[in-house]
């Protein structure tokens, strides 16, 4: 049984379809990347998964139960985590305080939230900024704040949306070991990306949405290989020096 399942999966925005029967499923230990050019409608398909928008027709599967039209709190009561494209710290709190707050979901009080709040900060490598306010961080920090609290909610499936958009390249590489880890501790990670020579090397598989439809499907390098892939997002010159 998959973990996640997507059947048809439909959204319309008035008379805009922003996804058009996707379908895919993710097998539990799993690490999928979902690629596809801007306005493809990725971000749309996580905030369905995630249940912050009930999807116009279709159903979403997660293990083994419906939990189509399920609001976002239940659907991470139920084991979703997830990051946003835009960073979407509590720029007013601390770090601690802002782990905490995804922490919240799993612990019965608040010494028990902050004490698996500051675990989740040690394990991701930003304790040591646990008492600043989230507001003096780096941009790549508040992006690493982002997961971390994601991961502080104990998901079983983690949605990354571009967690590595504007790193160096030693930060994308430091960000590439922490979705290892990850994976190292059970965690499924669905993850939205842009950055190629960042995503192949670490999925599984990979989607490609174009204009809110499944283009293709497979092995990262089968995918970068499809003539349809190469023309709609990757590019000639992408394929030429793969």
């Amino acid at each position: 049984m998959s973990l996640l399942r997507v059947d048809k999966i439909c959204r319309q925005f008035g008379g805009l379809a922003a996804n058009t029967d996707v379908s895919f499923s993710l097998e539990e230990g799993e690490i999928l990347g979902l690629i596809g050019p801007n306005g493809a409608g990725k971000s749309t398909l996580f905030s369905i998964i995630a249940g912050a928008l009930p999807p116009t027709s279709g159903q979403v599967w997660f293990e083994g139960k419906n939990i189509t039209g399920l609001d976002a709190a239940a659907c991470c009561a139920a084991g979703i985590g997830r990051t946003f494209q835009v960073v979407r710290s509590f720029e007013s709190m601390t770090v601690l305080e802002n782990v905490t707050v995804g922490a919240y979901n799993r612990a019965k009080s608040t010494k028990a939230a902050q004490k698996l709040a500051m675990e989740t900060l040690e394990w991701t490598g930003l304790a040591p900024q646990a008492h600043r306010l989230a507001v003096e961080l780096t941009p790549p920090e508040k992006r690493r704040l982002e997961v971390t609290r994601a991961l502080a909610t104990k998901p079983r499936l983690l949605l990354l949306d571009e967690v590595m958009t504007g790193l160096t390249p030693t930060e994308a590489q430091a960000g590439v070991e922490l979705v290892r880890a990850i994976r190292q501790k059970g965690i499924t990670v669905l993850m939205v990306e842009h950055v190629m020579e960042i995503v192949m090397p670490l999925v599984d598989r990979a989607v490609v949405l174009n204009f809110g439809k499944v283009l293709t499907e497979g092995k990262p390098t089968e995918v970068i290989k499809n003539p349809e892939v190469i023309k709609a997002y990757l590019g000639d010159r992408y394929a030429q020096g793969h």
